[in-house]
Parts: structure tokens; sequence; C-alpha cells
């Protein structure tokens, strides 16, 4: 993805930042997504949350439930739903290893980050991932931790 920052094209619009934290991401998929004219324009202003968000393969469909595109002002007679569901865009068999993944295994589909590529077309992030228990989020924030001390420490006396 650094080739991607590279481009002035390129515009992360969400970021859900406690989804590592939160999950062990085993895969991830780019997809892409249904948009209506007012919800580009209010993502390209900023405004877009996809935190709570998760998404879903229903009746043969991937969906991304709960995500939120701030409203656009300057919509007046075409106003978007702020939090409606969103339909993904994926291939078919993209779609059934998810269904898979989340019927069979039980694994979620957690929405990493919502970004226009360097096409300018939007496109999201889906992780595939299994949640992690309070244990294991306490070991990933120790060794997080230790990691920060041994680069101070590597700093100090390197």
């Amino acid at each position: 993805m650094s080739k991607d920052k590279d481009n002035k094209n390129f515009k992360l619009i969400a970021e859900n930042r406690r989804a590592r934290f939160d999950y062990a991401i085993e895969d991830d998929l780019e997809c892409g997504i249904i948009l209506e004219g007012s919800e580009v324009k209010a993502m390209r202003q900023g405004g877009t949350n996809i935190a709570e968000s998760y998404a879903t393969v229903d009746n043969g469909e991937l969906w991304l439930v709960n995500s939120y595109v701030a409203p656009y002002e300057q919509a007046k007679m075409f106003r978007h739903e702020e939090r409606r569901r969103r339909k993904l865009l994926v291939s078919r068999k993209q779609l059934s290893d998810l269904w898979n993944a989340t019927q069979r295994k039980g694994m979620t589909l957690v929405p990493m980050s919502l970004y226009f590529n360097e096409r300018g077309i939007a496109k999201i992030k889906l992780g595939v991932a299994k949640g992690k228990q309070n244990h294991d989020k306490r070991e990933t924030a120790a060794k997080r931790d230790w990691d920060r001390q041994k680069a101070r420490l590597m700093k100090d006396h390197g």
C-alpha cells in the first residue's frame, strides 16, 4: 500500500484503528462499495466513521452495516441516509470464501480502512478476523510496550 500513498489521488477517508487491537486479522481484501452521489461528496469532505461497523454476507450479497457517512449540506433534494446498509462488491469466489469463513469457521468481517484509490474510486479494506480474548489483548499491549522500551534502550546505548 506504500505505492498508493505516493499517488496524488489516493486519500484515506476513515480507518478503524481498534480493529487490530480487538481482532486477530488473518486475511484482508479490497472491496468496491456502492454509494450515492451525496455520500461520495460527504466522504471527500470527511466525517466518515467505520469504527463500529461490520460486514455481513446476506442472501448471497456482501453488506457493510452501521457505517456512518456525515450528511452533505449542499445536497438539498437528494440527501443520503447516514447509517444505511451499503452493498460491497466482490467476485463470486471471494463471496463464497467470505461466507465459508463467517458461517463455518466463525470469523468476523471487520472494515479496516475506507479510501479513494489511485483512480479516485471509493474502496474499503475488509479484514477476515477472529475476536481476541482479554488476555490476548493484554499480551498484545505488553508486547507493544516491550518493543517500545527495547527501541528506546537501543537508541540510548547504540
